[in-house]
């Protein structure tokens, strides 16, 4: 009866030690679940224009998109002044509808805008630019742009007995996947009604249509009568493959008495692409609280224009460190590839479990092309703690089979 009662002493003991043991080895601490910070400073604003430099034809009025973007952590009331004005010009910044001397706008977010510049009968063609300043109410922070307008006296216009054509914007600068639409008045001179062909001769596999202004159906055709005129698009979409370049097109208005052309120019800058990934595919780190996990990625340059000065960021939990090398890239040209090396730290105080990484590589500033890549991080506890778990459990079982002996032999 005694032996039975040791042997179920002993089994009782035995099982309650695995069960102590395996919590403290084998459970993990509940995983983190507080909102990751971004990694941004306390105060930060910016104001940059959709294109720095436009060309227009004299006469023409201007209207560029203007970012006031907040990079800090704290909301910010933005003061937008334009600091100088060309002689002859009217200008402002406007929304859809009224003029904008402020702007509200919070934390990690940006606000769209317009530059509205509108020239009088005497501004000749030249140069001229157009200073905008953005600063915090309590004039801690400030920074300025520019929008330079170049006006052009103007060009691509034919005249003809009978037919007058006359192109806004003759001249238009994007990427190679944009598509282009120009705008032609095109002017009946003629004393009687009459229809006039519609024709456009481009670079060979260019995608070029005409159509109705705010319409989307295709024409060849328009019928105009005697002093009227109406407004046509020509819209051009370019060929995938095309080099970055200067290209024209020709557009011809006929009738069977009188014709007339007009010169178009699209002048492609390539497009801008991104991609980054890890070499095997793989999108998950292990690591250990506070030692340095090492990884890398690759970032390529798919487009067909060249990407300057490629950075890094990293989007990450409190107290990690994340390291890059190189810390940014020059150039890439098209179809280059580049390796990145990348250090990842976690805290000392990480719990146990998995946690999210964000790493982004932006090309230009502002960012023409961007890539994110979204990292699951795994973090474990040192084997230190392994090693323990095992020496109690080999204390435990010495104790226990000490004890069995010795009261075995009572």
């Amino acid at each position: 009866m005694k032996i039975a009662k040791r042997l179920l002493l002993f089994t009782v003991t035995l099982v309650s030690t695995f069960f102590f043991v395996g919590i403290l080895f084998f459970a993990s601490p509940p995983q983190a679940s507080a909102k990751e910070k971004k990694d941004l400073p306390p105060r930060s604003i910016a104001v940059y224009p959709e294109y720095t430099g436009v060309v227009v034809t004299q006469g023409d009025d201007v209207s560029v998109d203007l970012t006031v973007a907040n990079r800090g952590r704290h909301d910010e009331d933005v003061i937008l002044t334009l600091t100088s004005i060309p002689d002859g010009w009217k200008a402002r910044i406007k929304t859809y509808s009224f003029g904008v001397t402020g702007v509200h706008v919070e934390s990690d977010k940006a606000k769209n805008l317009t530059l509205r510049a509108e020239p009088g009968p005497k501004v000749k063609p030249g140069t001229y630019h157009f200073p905008v300043q953005a600063r915090t109410t309590d004039n801690r922070l400030t920074t300025s742009c520019e929008v330079t307008v170049t006006v052009q006296p103007k060009t691509g216009e034919k005249v003809s007995k009978g037919i007058n054509i006359i192109s806004s914007y003759p001249v238009l600068r994007g990427p190679t996947d944009a598509k282009f639409e120009f705008s032609l008045e095109i002017e009946n001179k003629l004393d009687k009604d009459s229809i006039f062909n519609l024709s456009a001769k481009g670079p060979e596999n260019w995608d070029i249509n005409f159509k109705p202004a705010y319409e989307q159906k295709f024409i060849s055709s328009v019928r105009l009568k005697a002093d009227q005129s109406q407004t046509v698009a020509v819209s051009v979409k370019p060929y995938p493959l095309a080099e970055p370049g200067k290209y024209t097109i020709q557009v011809r208005v006929s009738s069977p008495v009188a014709k007339a052309e007009s010169t178009l120019t699209v002048i492609l800058t390539g497009t801008y692409k991104l991609e980054a990934g890890t070499p095997n595919g793989l999108l998950s780190l292990n690591a250990l609280q506070g030692k340095t996990s090492n990884f890398s990625i690759y970032v390529k340059n798919t487009g067909s224009a060249i990407l300057n000065n490629i950075t890094f960021l990293s989007f990450k939990p409190e107290n990690w460190k994340v390291k890059f090398k190189p810390e940014r890239i020059d150039a890439l040209a098209p179809e280059e590839l580049k390796q990145v090396e990348i250090s990842v730290t976690p805290s000392d105080q990480a719990l146990v479990g998995d946690y999210s990484l964000t790493l982004r590589a932006e090309a230009g500033n502002p960012p023409k092309a961007d890539k994110s890549i979204e990292l699951r991080a795994t973090v474990r506890a040192s084997a230190f703690w392994g090693w323990v778990g095992i020496a109690i459990i080999l204390f435990v079982l010495a104790g226990l089979v000490y004890l069995f002996i010795r009261l075995g032999r009572r």
